[in-house]
């Protein structure tokens, strides 16, 4: 039985994606009884089901260099979530988001808009194995952190395609340390479907586009100090990998969160596009930026100055550059971007995720004279929303 259960992880980890939540909108509580329980009390409590919504919208202003452009309602987010147990050693977690394209993908045949399709096998109390589709094991609070918890990501993280099919392998080291081993897709769809402008002429399409990465993860302090650091290596195509080193830096006690987050990538394909999409629209002949890195460091302040109010200030900064010259682009840097945030939340019921919220975004971009020479321009961006967040757990 065993190695059929075995064999039926592994048909998931290989089932045949843009910032991000790896964290349950609401984790079950094991006091609360799922709906099949309610039903059928005489269920095995071991056999739970628990469903849960995110729900975020906002009114926003947008402004362009200090200029009105418009004003409109935005459903941020809307994403369903059904997670459980088939028994102590078998739980699940599906999620889909109502925001994203919803075609499948070449690859993993499976729509990007489903973030979370994934098995869980917890082994033995040291070991635990998930296959399917899942979030890729980095580094970085702002990337690991729900995603109704972010009012605006860093472009590292909004454009870093996070949820792919692949198998993670957990170890627990200690009560305070883990080991993470993950292969997973290094992409969802096609090349096309990946780079802004295909793969370059030349470049021969790579036979197993799968990014490996080991992950550590350490609690000190009574859990205070958090420290979240990862490392992943992958094939974007014929010679050209891509590597990604990222740390989270976090203290959460009490009324206060901080956290620094450093990203940084290297990528033999420009697959955030930021680099390749500089080339204007009057360019004959656009094609995709090699050789590229990418840098950002992000740093947070939250303050819970009342059980039913938090503050925070946020910052991001984060640059472009070519580290070796090809076609169009020369060795450089390319982009500086920079953005600041100031949010006031208000919690009208305790123990509850429901949030008004007011936020102000100011994002700022430096383009060099390399950037300006293919075409590129990036205008300041402002903008000023008010809006609501909840996550209701439906059962």
């Amino acid at each position: 039985m065993k190695k059929l259960l075995f064999v039926f992880l592994m048909i998931l980890g290989n089932i045949h994606l843009f910032a991000q939540t790896q964290q349950p909108l609401i984790v079950p509580d094991d006091s609360i009884r799922s709906l099949l329980g309610r039903i059928l009390p005489n269920t095995d409590p071991n056999l739970s089901s628990h469903m849960n919504l995110q729900f975020c919208t906002a009114g926003m202003a947008n402004f362009t260099e200090g200029e009105f452009d418009d004003a409109a309602f935005n459903l941020y987010r809307v994403k369903l979530e059904i997670l459980g147990a088939f028994n102590e050693k078998f739980s699940y977690h599906f999620r889909q988001s109502f925001n994203k394209y919803s075609n499948p993908y070449a690859l993993d045949n499976l729509s990007s808009s489903i973030e979370f399709a994934v098995v869980n096998w917890k082994m033995n109390d040291r070991f635990t194995l998930s296959a399917g589709k899942q979030d890729l094991a980095l580094g970085g609070y702002e990337y690991y952190v729900n995603a109704i918890k972010v009012r605006e990501f860093s472009e590292f993280n909004d454009y870093l395609a996070c949820y792919q099919a692949g198998v993670t392998g957990r170890i627990n080291l200690s009560s305070s340390q883990e080991l993470v081993f993950q292969v997973a897709n290094l992409r969802s769809g096609s090349d096309e479907d990946t780079y802004a402008y295909g793969l370059p002429e030349g470049i021969e399409k790579a036979k197993v586009p799968v990014l490996s990465t080991m992950n550590w993860n350490g609690f000190f302090a009574d859990n205070a100090v958090q420290l979240r650091y990862a490392a992943s290596i992958g094939q974007q195509a014929k010679g050209r990998n891509i590597c990604y080193l990222t740390a989270a830096n976090v203290y959460e006690k009490g009324p206060i969160v901080a956290y620094l987050d450093l990203m940084y990538s290297r990528e033999g394909l420009d697959s955030k596009g930021l680099i390749s999409n500089l080339q204007g629209i009057g360019t004959d002949m656009p094609v995709t930026a090699q050789n590229v890195e990418y840098f950002t460091a992000i740093a947070n302040f939250d303050y819970r100055i009342h059980p039913n109010w938090n503050v925070y200030v946020k910052g991001a900064y984060e640059t472009a550059r070519v580290y070796k010259a090809n076609g169009p682009f020369e060795k450089g840097k390319y982009r500086t971007a920079w953005n600041a945030q100031a949010c006031v939340e208000y919690f009208p019921m305790k123990n509850s995720e429901l949030l008004i919220f007011a936020h102000v975004l100011y994002k700022g971009y430096d383009l060099t004279d390399r950037a300006r020479a293919l075409g590129g321009f990036c205008p300041d961006k402002q903008r000023f929303s008010i809006g609501l967040v909840y996550s209701i757990p439906v059962f």
